[in-house]
């Protein structure tokens, strides 16, 4: 893991916007498709200049980032998500209260908090100190009772409200967009 914050990156970001705002010109691509492999982990540096990549180098390159600017970051693996599968994500602390930066979710400043409980970490990885720490996590006993999920819900309709909204506004733009594409492969 010691590699992974010994190569000094190009882009040194100020504050989280800046974080943000990288990471949404950067695309999701599996290991196998650009790499050929199952599971690689992208220096943070090669990722930065590709700009393309999976979870787990989307993660590694924010918690470069967000060690930087000082906060105490968690490279975290674990799952996420309805199905429960393998993901990476970042987690940090502030003003005494414990983080999840989703850095495949860029283009939101937040999401909501309910969505979190579906975060299951099984190992993190925290670089203090110069130190670095691993830390592997027990799996919950049990889920959250309603009375801890019920304050939660409006938060997530309106987020998924909010998402659809935007989808559904730029679909109409989608056949464009594939049109435009097929023409230029046919010109160039």
């Amino acid at each position: 893991m010691a590699a992974f914050l010994s190569q000094p990156l190009r882009t040194c970001c100020r504050d989280m916007d800046e974080v943000r705002a990288f990471l949404s010109t950067c695309r999701y691509v599996s290991d196998q498709e650009q790499f050929g492999l199952r599971d690689y982990w992208m220096p943070p540096e090669q990722f930065e200049q590709s700009r393309q990549g999976d979870c787990d180098d989307f993660a590694l390159w924010t918690c470069r980032q967000l060690l930087a600017l000082g906060y105490n970051a968690r490279f975290v693996l674990g799952c996420a998500g309805r199905y429960g599968a393998g993901h990476a994500w970042v987690s940090f602390h502030h003003r005494g209260k414990t983080f999840i930066l989703e850095s495949l979710w860029s283009r939101y400043r937040t999401f909501p908090r309910l969505t979190t409980l579906r975060y299951r970490p099984y190992l993190s990885v925290e670089f203090a100190d110069s130190e670095v720490r691993y830390f592997d996590h027990a799996k919950p006993v049990q889920e959250p009772p309603f009375s801890v999920i019920a304050p939660l819900i409006p938060e997530w309709l309106i987020f998924k409200v909010y998402y659809w909204l935007q989808v559904l506004w730029r679909l109409p733009l989608w056949p464009y967009r594939v049109w435009r594409r097929r023409r230029r492969r046919k010109r160039g």
